[in-house]
């Protein structure tokens, strides 16, 4: 059990202590699943059956008053996931995505840079989940339909018959969520791009020659049309090979691709710029900051660039945030030189 007192909490200790499980814990109660692993068996202690995540949470609402409202999060040892605010369950867990936002910056999300464009498209995804619901209800059902149309074209080649007038109709289903998907992305990106470019310069300390673009294949013909034009290389390939499903942000450093040529620092600035973006964003929407839970981020980073980043999340920035390190001293030092309030958990 744990009470964080201060706005910025500390968390230190060995590898293996415990840290990212104190953070994944956390996330579980803002998006009723982990952050670091995939099935949720995976977060069951060693000889367990099960777990239980509770937080208090205290929230202010558009008038300035506070409500507590204390969340659960159950994995009975049936693998039954229970999910509830105030004793209240909800019948499908998308519908609390977005009432506690959070915002996560760990290791592992310097696949955002190096990885392949699914992993932007999801990061784009979840930030805009977080903002507005109608999305990602659009976005559960263009992927079960999308899924539906991949296991029918592949049905196709399995038993040499087609039936094209039921590709039709998920074609047509297809379409209305598609367009919500593209539209929304489009005009969300005009103001999100010029932000990460704005926050890569302050992380960076100066100025670089990054470009950013929002790729899609929407912006040159609708997805009624995608489909039709598409669909015999669709029965060849035995998948959907156009669409919002292959939307990408670019990145370029000097009109070179930013993976190709970036170093170790300018990709961990883009990457922070890309969470800060997130955080301000949401910050933005939704009239007060996300939590911001940062694990173990300095390894690799200069001096400059963790003063920059910690005055970016701990004075410019309002929130509660959380940050694991393996060294404490390291951690004290760079709280301390920003004089700032902090409590520290040594696990």
């Amino acid at each position: 059990s744990f009470d964080f007192a201060e706005r910025i909490t500390g968390i230190c200790g060995n590898n293996g202590a415990g840290k990212t499980n104190l953070l994944d814990a956390i996330h579980y109660l803002c998006f009723t699943r982990s952050y670091f692993t995939r099935l949720d068996a995976g977060n069951v202690q060693h000889g367990g059956h099960g777990f239980r995540i509770e937080g208090d949470f205290l929230l202010q609402d558009n008038h300035g008053s506070y409500r507590d409202e204390k969340a659960v999060c159950i994995l009975r040892e049936t693998g039954r996931k229970e999910f509830t605010v105030n004793e209240a369950p909800y019948d499908k867990f998308s519908r609390h995505i977005g009432r506690y936002p959070c915002v996560v910056i760990a290791p592992d999300d310097a696949e955002l840079i190096t990885g392949g464009s699914e992993e932007r498209r999801r990061f784009i995804d979840a930030l805009l989940s977080q903002l507005d619901a109608e999305y990602l209800k659009h976005l559960i059902r263009y992927t079960k339909i999308l899924q539906q149309r991949n296991s029918l074209l592949r049905s196709f080649a399995e038993t040499g018959t087609r039936n094209e007038s039921l590709l039709d109709v998920l074609d047509e289903q297809l379409i209305s969520p598609a367009r919500y998907i593209f539209s929304k992305r489009k005009n969300f990106m005009v103001v999100f791009l010029p932000l990460i470019k704005h926050l890569y310069k302050d992380v960076a300390g100066k100025e670089e020659a990054l470009e950013l673009y929002f790729e899609s294949e929407l912006l040159t013909a609708s997805a009624a049309e995608l489909l039709k034009l598409n669909r015999q290389r669709d029965l060849i390939t035995q998948r959907t090979t156009a669409g919002i499903h292959r939307d990408e942000l670019s990145m370029q450093l000097a009109g070179q691709p930013f993976k190709s040529i970036a170093s170790q620092g300018q990709r961990k600035s883009l990457l922070f710029a890309l969470k800060l973006a997130e955080m301000e964003t949401l910050r933005k929407e939704k009239g007060f900051a996300p939590l911001l839970l940062l694990d173990d981020v300095f390894e690799k980073l200069d001096e400059g660039r963790i003063s920059n980043l910690l005055n970016k999340v701990c004075k410019e920035n309002e929130g509660q945030v959380f940050i694991t390190d393996t060294n404490e001293q390291r951690l004290s030092q760079h709280l301390d030189a920003i004089a700032i309030q902090y409590q520290l958990v040594r696990l």
